[in-house]
Formats: structure tokens, sequence, C-alpha cells
């Protein structure tokens, strides 16, 4: 459970820190532009949206990006503190995302977020249980057991 968990927290920390350090590599960057593709998509953004809704995103992904720093790096760290906090931010910035866009699609927004990293953890699972990684993918849909 474990990994499976630090799996998570990778994929959510790479899309903020993979865009803000630049390029460092001929992948750098992809996973985000994957993600705000998929998104601006999926909510069907028009310009204007997605001119007012991207930087409200930038600092909703930091704080969550910031939750999960905390997380790893405090020695008696709860799971449903970390929950809790989560669960805090994205209250917070549902209100913040209505300056940007209606209330149908904010809610489709986190749809369209847990979506993308589902599929990006599958994917990740996939293609290390192909090279025979350390992260096999468990039967019937459960997370992998693991030291």
């Amino acid at each position: 459970m474990k990994k499976l968990f630090s799996v998570l927290v990778l994929l959510c920390w790479l899309t903020r820190p993979a865009h803000s350090q630049g390029r460092q590599g001929p992948f750098a960057g992809q996973l985000e532009a994957m993600k705000t593709g998929y998104i601006t998509n999926r909510l069907r953004l028009t310009n204007e949206e997605a001119q007012k809704f991207w930087p409200i995103y930038n600092s909703y992904a930091a704080e969550l990006q910031q939750a999960y720093f905390n997380f790893r790096h405090q020695p008696n760290s709860s799971e449903i503190v970390l929950e809790e906090t989560l669960l805090n931010i994205k209250k917070k910035y549902s209100v913040e995302f209505l300056k940007a866009i209606p209330p149908p699609k904010i809610n489709e927004f986190f749809k369209a977020e847990k979506d993308f990293n589902n599929f990006v953890r599958t994917e990740m699972q996939r293609r290390q249980a192909q090279r025979g990684g350390p992260y096999p993918v468990a039967p019937q849909g459960l997370p992998p057991q693991g030291p």
C-alpha cells in the first residue's frame, strides 16, 4: 500500500516541478502538458475561461504539492491529516475556480483530474510490470502488496 501511495504522490508531485523547473531533459514537462491538454479538452474551456482558469490551477497544484511535501517530511504524519488537508485545499479552490468557470465545470475538473491521475498510475504500473519492475499490477484491481 505504501508503494501505491508513493506512486500517487510522485505523480502529483511531478506535475508542478516539471513545469516550474524548465526543460531538464527530453521528457520534462510532457506529463504536465498532457494533463493540461486533457483537462482543457474534457472541460471544453473557452480561451477566456482557460486564461482565467490556469493561473488559479497553478496555485492549486502548488498547494497540493506543498501538502504532500509536508506529509513526507513530518515524522509523525497521519494519512487522515493529509486527506483532510487535501480536502480543505479542494474546498478552497472550488470557490476560487468559480472566478473562471461555471460550477458544473468545477465538478467535472475534479473528476477529470482524478481520471487523468488514475490513467497515469495504471499506465506506470503496466509499463513497470512489462519490464518486470518492482510494482506489478495486483489481481482484481487490488493495490500491490510489498514490504
